[in-house]
């Protein structure tokens, strides 16, 4: 094809990636700049009203760009094509194919085309077929992106040198890059990793810093987007001396694999035997195995230190009592199963959830929220609405949010180093410059905490009548 495939709406990263899996399949890509405000205003003036702040962030982006090139004497519309992802259900996410194409209507571009791919039926409609190799393709992209992010989150706040983690995923992005252009196999890809964990093996961090993790979780867009559209939240929050955990691409794939999975064995146990809909069943249940697999083989060249995606069932039960995962529509039952999970097996010490302003999934997820939190008060939560403005008043409401989890993440730590009769300045002095890999064991959710339990008998020699006393 002699046009070049536009898309974007993840992370940068992420869509680096996504972009050196395209080219790797023999088309031309390119992925949009971050939005921003700009593209809001411009997304607003085109679109609808009364649309999320996806739609008006990522089709304002959109048109944003192609009248940028189109100042150029580009002739976009012969130029390039667009691809993103649709749906049905509840959720404005299923109007986003119509809106798209009202909005280029309405800004001149209405011979853009535009194609779709259908995360529920693994189906695509327009000029971009989604064959198993391209699949394949780009679930490698976002695993490896997911697992460099999620390592960047976890080591950033605990770099001795500033900027030596940034510096490190920079160099891996661009050989990562290169390697998937190359159409390379899992093997390549795997022995790439390892090459690059040994260079961030290198690397000193202070893992005596003790730090509140905070996860973000929420409607799939904003908690995911590194953009104006969510305040730059993550970042903002390691500025503000938190340890982020931001939810991996990965997970919201394995959620509609497992959706999939409960609709087909509800319809086998309601509407009896089939052996198409049995077929479709073994197909989907192997897809999410070897998904995972494939995550967890990535997570092996770094030691397993990036998270682990959780149970889908087991977010499904934890959320059963207060949302029914058959109730399907943005982020579904997930808002509330991540919100305990990260409560009871101590993942988190705060969880924040983003979410458009006007969500109707997420108004959903906040109505029981109310009762989690009457049945969990200890849960240190808050859930934001975000709207391109207001940016002050919602980062205040974090902040009061974010002290109390500084203040619990330094008792998880006090007692703990109380409990088990060490001295302090022993674990300042020797996990003060430490490599990256380093034992995390214990069910706290600092990540200081878990460091001097699983490293505790390090500092059996320093104890003495002198050292107690100190």
């Amino acid at each position: 094809m002699s046009k070049t495939l536009l898309f974007g709406g993840l992370t940068p990263i992420h869509e680096l990636f996504i972009k050196g899996a395209v080219e790797g399949l023999g088309y031309k890509a390119e992925f949009l700049p971050n939005p921003d405000n700009v593209s809001l205003s411009v997304g607003r003036e085109f679109c609808n009203r009364g649309m999320c702040n996806p739609t008006y962030y990522t089709v304002g982006n959109l048109l944003k760009f192609l009248i940028e090139e189109s100042k150029k004497g580009v002739n976009v519309e012969d130029e390039y094509f667009f691809v993103t992802v649709g749906a049905c259900g509840p959720c404005r996410f299923g109007m986003y194919e119509t809106e798209y194409k009202h909005a280029l209507r309405e800004a001149g571009f209405k011979n853009f085309k535009v194609a779709i791919l259908n995360q529920t039926e693994l189906s695509s409609d327009g000029d971009f077929d989604l064959t198993p190799s391209l699949i394949w393709a780009l679930v490698k992209a976002v695993w490896i992106a997911d697992i460099i992010r999620d390592l960047g989150y976890q080591l950033r706040p605990y770099e001795v040198e500033k900027g030596s983690v940034d510096s490190w995923i920079k160099v891996a992005s661009e050989n990562v890059y290169e390697v998937l252009k190359k159409g390379a196999p899992v093997i390549k890809t795997v022995a790439l990793l390892e090459e690059l964990r040994k260079d961030l093996e290198k690397l000193r961090f202070d893992y005596t810093r003790v730090k509140p993790v905070v996860s973000v979780i929420g409607e799939f867009w904003a908690h995911t987007t590194e953009s104006a559209g969510n305040y730059h939240i993550h970042r903002w929050l390691e500025e503000e001396g938190a340890e982020v955990r931001p939810e991996p691409v990965a997970g919201w794939i394995d959620y509609q694999l497992f959706i999939e999975e409960e609709k087909l064995k509800r319809d086998l146990r309601v509407k009896g035997f089939s052996l198409d809909k049995v077929k479709k069943l073994v197909a989907v249940k192997a897809m999410a195995a070897v998904f995972r697999g494939l995550y967890n083989l990535y997570r092996s060249v770094f030691y397993f230190r990036p998270k682990p995606l959780p149970s889908q069932r087991k977010l499904a039960e934890l959320a059963k009592p207060y949302f029914d995962h058959f109730v399907v529509g943005g982020e579904g039952h997930l808002e509330v199963g991540k919100h305990i999970y990260n409560l009871i097996y101590r993942k988190a010490h705060m969880v924040l959830s983003v979410k458009p302003f006007g969500c109707m999934p997420s108004t959903q997820s906040d109505g029981a929220q109310a009762k989690v939190l009457s049945d969990y008060p200890e849960s240190i939560f808050i859930s934001i609405e975000t709207s391109g403005d207001s940016e002050i008043n919602v980062k205040s409401r974090i902040q009061m949010k974010l002290f109390e989890a500084k203040r619990a993440a330094e008792r998880e730590f006090d007692e703990l180093i109380s409990e088990l009769k060490l001295p302090l300045f022993a674990f300042r002095k020797v996990f003060h410059s430490s490599k990256p890999f380093i034992k995390l064991k214990g069910n706290y959710a600092g990540t200081a905490a878990r460091v001097l339990y699983g490293n505790k008998t390090e500092l059996q020699p320093y104890l003495s009548p002198l050292s107690e006393a100190i």
